[in-house]
């Protein structure tokens, strides 16, 4: 099965573009390859452009304080376990403490290291960073893999406190939501919200399907169309009856 995310406010689109980030820089800084580890200083550099977000800070806390008072609400239902909600306010508590501690705007300090900027500037120049225009960054891709992966590390550690709160939001977030087998018809399905607000879509199809999901939404109603590409990747709507499983998330 395929999993398709399709973001319903603004504020989770830029966290999963985060999470997205964060994912793919851990997996090529783990690699023992210099070319890998220059694409995982590109993706820093991503992140530091999202980040750059005056109020990114803000909304993140605002939303981790209102997680918190959420779960603050359940204290005494008997539906809900203790221990469980306990281990998630001290999640919520940890998160919104290690984020709020951190001083300026998030990943400053990587904007202040020369080195990493000259690198940065040189990145948006198809082949801009050989090693005539770079001779340190080239020295750099010839050290021993562990000390470029302790590098890496270390200006990673700056997002630290925003990986953590990523991650926490948006698995509440999934966990909130409920997943529905579904039927397109002709290859589309269109759903009416009534009117209640969500989130985030989660999609789920066969692969073996061989179809890839279009999908829009906004706070009226979400619509989805499979289509079936060619060899070219062309796309056309599939004409097909189409099994999914779609989850959204409150």
């Amino acid at each position: 099965m395929i999993l398709y995310e399709y973001p319903l406010h603004e504020r989770v689109r830029t966290l999963l573009r985060l999470e997205h980030l964060f994912r793919r820089v851990d997996v090529l800084q783990q690699s023992a390859q210099a070319e890998l580890h220059h694409f995982a200083l590109i993706t820093l550099f991503e992140l530091m452009d999202v980040a750059a977000r005056q109020d990114l800070k803000s909304e993140i806390l605002k939303e981790l304080e209102r997680q918190r008072q959420s779960f603050i609400a359940y204290r005494g239902n008997p539906a809900v376990a203790e221990t469980a909600l306990d281990a998630v306010l001290e999640e919520t508590d940890l998160a919104f403490s290690a984020l709020s501690q951190q001083q300026g705007r998030i990943g400053q300090s990587l904007q202040d290291n020369e080195w990493l900027m000259a690198i940065r500037s040189r990145a948006n120049i198809p082949g801009g960073t050989c090693e005539f225009d770079l001779p340190a960054y080239y020295a750099w891709q010839h050290l021993p893999q562990q000390q470029r992966q302790t590098d890496l590390l270390r200006w990673m550690s700056v997002f630290a406190p925003l990986a953590s709160s990523v991650e926490l939001l948006l698995r509440l977030l999934r966990d909130a939501g409920s997943t529905r087998k579904l039927q397109a018809v002709s290859g589309a399905y269109q759903q009416q919200l009534s009117g209640k607000t969500y989130q985030l879509l989660r999609l789920r199809i066969d692969g073996a399907l061989g179809l890839v999901p279009e999908i829009t939404g906004h706070r009226l109603m979400v619509s989805v169309r499979f289509m079936q590409p060619d060899a070219e990747w062309r796309m056309a709507l599939s004409a097909d009856e189409v099994p999914f499983e779609m989850t959204l998330c409150p």
